[in-house]
């Protein structure tokens, strides 16, 4: 889900460099930029992952 977001934010940075642009004064693309970094790396540390569906197959609960 992270890397979803993560995604989303990169390509509303990449978006507001291409256009020169910014969202009020402080949110421009290195922010954004800084927020997808941020995303990535708690998806890449496995944040948000159902512990209790971890390896386990979907058949194996039959």
């Amino acid at each position: 889900m992270f890397a979803v977001i993560a995604a989303v934010i990169f390509a509303l940075a990449l978006i507001l460099d291409l256009a020169d642009a910014t969202i009020g004064t402080t949110i421009d693309g290195a922010t954004l930029l800084t927020a997808g970094l941020l995303c990535m790396a708690l998806h890449l540390a496995g944040t948000g992952v159902n512990a209790r569906g971890r390896g386990v197959s979907w058949r194996r609960k039959r």
